[in-house]
C-alpha cells in the first residue's frame, strides 16, 4: 500500500510538472498576458494612453491660455528662468528622437508653469511649447488646426503697425535700405538715368517701408519717377498697399508714382520688370525668402536685371541647418531676444504687446516649429549664395550708420554706444557694421537680431 501510495504520488507529480510546463499552455498564458498588457489603457503603449495624455494636455494648455493676471503673478513668484528653459530643451530633445510619450508627459507638467502674461522667459517657453504641442499632433490630428490656428488678417495687421511703431526692429531695416537705394540712385543720375527710379520689393508688408522712400526722392523738387513692384501674399493686402502709397504720392507734385502689385506665386515674372532704359532699377529681399531652392531661382531672375543695387535684410533668428533641434536652438536664443528687447518698448501688462507676441511672434514660432520645407543640403550662407549667382557686396556709406544710431536714440529707452566690432556688450539696443563695412546689424545686447546688406552685378 505504500508502494502503491509512493507511485501514485510520483505520478501526480509527474502530471503536475508536465501540466505547468506544457509549451501550448505557457504560450497561451503569455499571449493572454499581454493582450492584456496592451489592452490597459494605463500601457504607455496603447493607443488610448497617448489619446489620453493629449486630452490632458489640452486642458491644461486651456488654463495656460487663459489672461488670468493673478495666476502670473503668482508663477512669476514661483517660476525659475532656467529651469523653465531646461525643461523646454527636454521636450524638443524628446520630439527630435521621435519619443512622443516622454514629450507629452513633460509638456503636461510643463504648461502650468507658464503664462502668457508672465514675464519675458515664461511667455517665450509657453509660444515655443504651443508649437512642439503642434509637431507631435502632426497635421493628421484633428486638433492641429485648433493649435496651429492663425490669427485674423487684421490681428495680423494691428501686430505688426504695433511692433512698426514702438520698435526699431522694422524701422531699423527700412530706413537702411532706402538710404542705400537713394544713394544708388544719386549716382546713377550722373550717368543720365532719366531720374526714373524702379524699385522691385518680394515683400511689400503693408507698404510701410517706401513713404520715407518717396518723400526722399521728391526733395530735390525736380521732376522724378518711381515706380514700385511689390509681391504680396494676397490681393486684399497689395490693394491696400496701392490704395495706401498712391494716396501718400499725391502730395508730392513733382513725382510720378506708379504702383504694380503681383502675388508672390507669380515672382518668376520679374524678368519682364524692366520696361524703361536707363531707370535705376533697385531690389529688395526684406524679410524674404527663407530657403536655398527658392532663393536661388529668385537671385537667377534678379541677376538678368542688372540691377544697380540688391538689398538683402537677413533674419538671424532664421537659421538654414536641417537638424530640428539645431534650428529650435538658434530659433529660440532669437526669439528670447526679441522678447527682451520688447521690455525696453512697452510693459508687461500691455495688450499692444500681447498682440505682438501671439499674433505675430507666436505666429512666427509655430511656423519655424512645424516647417519641413528644409533643403536636401546646407548652402553655407546668404553670403556665399549671393557670390555663387554673380553679385559682390558694396560697402554701405556712413549715412546708412549714422542714421541707424540717430533712430535709436530717438526710438528707444536703452540704447547702447556702438561698440568695436565683436566687442560684447550688456546694454540694450545696438547698431554695429560688419564684414569690413558691407553689413550693419541691429542687435539688442549681445544678440544679433538683423543684418542688411548691399550687393552689385559683378
Amino acid at each position: 500500500m505504500v508502494m502503491e501510495d509512493k507511485d501514485e504520488e510520483e505520478e501526480h507529480l509527474n502530471l503536475s510538472l508536465a501540466i505547468v510546463t506544457d509549451p501550448n499552455e505557457e504560450n497561451s498564458r503569455k499571449r493572454k498576458r499581454k493582450l492584456l498588457n496592451v489592452c490597459n489603457p494605463l500601457n504607455p503603449s496603447h493607443e488610448g494612453y497617448f489619446e489620453g495624455k493629449i486630452f490632458k494636455l489640452l486642458q491644461v494648455r486651456e488654463e495656460m491660455l487663459k489672461l488670468d493676471h493673478k495666476r502670473s503673478k503668482g508663477l512669476a513668484e514661483n517660476g525659475k528662468g532656467l529651469h523653465l528653459i531646461h525643461s523646454l530643451l527636454i521636450i524638443a530633445t524628446s520630439v527630435d528622437k521621435n519619443n512622443m510619450n516622454s514629450a507629452l508627459e513633460n509638456l503636461i507638467q510643463l504648461y502650468p508653469t507658464v503664462t502668457l502674461m508672465g514675464d519675458s522667459v515664461q511667455r517665450v517657453v509657453a509660444h515655443f511649447a504651443d508649437g512642439l504641442f503642434a509637431r507631435i499632433l502632426t497635421p493628421k490630428s484633428p486638433f492641429y488646426d485648433m493649435v496651429m490656428k492663425e490669427p485674423t488678417t487684421e490681428q495680423q495687421f494691428l501686430a505688426f503697425t504695433s511692433l512698426y511703431r514702438v520698435s526699431p526692429y522694422y524701422q531699423f531695416a527700412h530706413f537702411t535700405v532706402n538710404q542705400a537705394i537713394i544713394e544708388a540712385f544719386e549716382k546713377d543720375q550722373e550717368t543720365n538715368n532719366n531720374r526714373a527710379l524702379h524699385v522691385i520689393d518680394f515683400n511689400v508688408s503693408y507698404g510701410f517701408q517706401w513713404p520715407s522712400l518717396i518723400q526722399s526722392v521728391s526733395q530735390s523738387g525736380k521732376r522724378v519717377s518711381l515706380r514700385l513692384t511689390g509681391y504680396g501674399r494676397s490681393l486684399e493686402e497689395l490693394q491696400e498697399t496701392e490704395a495706401r502709397l498712391v494716396s501718400f504720392a499725391k502730395g508730392f507734385c513733382n513725382l510720378v508714382f506708379e504702383f504694380q502689385g503681383l502675388l508672390r506665386s507669380s515672382s518668376k515674372l520679374i524678368i519682364n520688370q524692366r520696361e524703361k532704359k536707363n531707370e535705376t532699377v533697385a531690389v529688395n529681399l526684406v524679410f524674404h525668402l527663407s530657403n536655398f531652392m527658392e532663393m536661388s531661382q529668385t537671385l537667377k531672375s534678379v541677376h538678368s536685371l542688372k540691377p544697380s543695387i540688391v538689398i538683402l535684410v537677413e533674419q538671424e533668428g532664421n537659421p538654414r541647418v536641417r537638424n530640428f533641434l539645431s534650428r529650435f536652438m538658434e530659433s529660440l536664443h532669437y526669439v528670447a531676444a526679441m522678447f527682451d528687447s520688447l521690455d525696453d518698448c512697452l510693459p508687461q501688462e500691455s495688450t499692444e504687446r500681447l498682440s505682438i507676441e501671439r499674433n505675430h511672434l507666436g505666429k512666427e514660432i509655430k511656423a519655424m516649429i512645424n516647417s519641413e520645407n528644409l533643403d536636401e543640403e546646407n548652402k553655407g550662407t546668404w553670403k556665399n549664395m549671393m557670390e555663387r549667382h554673380g553679385f559682390g557686396g558694396m560697402k554701405l556709406s556712413s549715412k546708412c550708420l549714422i542714421q541707424a544710431k540717430l533712430l535709436l536714440k530717438v526710438r528707444t529707452h536703452n540704447y547702447c554706444p556702438l561698440p568695436c566690432e565683436g566687442e560684447n556688450t550688456n546694454g540694450g539696443f545696438r547698431v554695429f557694421q560688419r564684414d569690413e563695412g558691407k553689413a550693419l546689424s541691429l542687435g539688442w545686447q549681445d544678440r544679433c537680431l538683423l543684418t542688411a546688406s548691399a550687393w552689385q552685378c559683378v
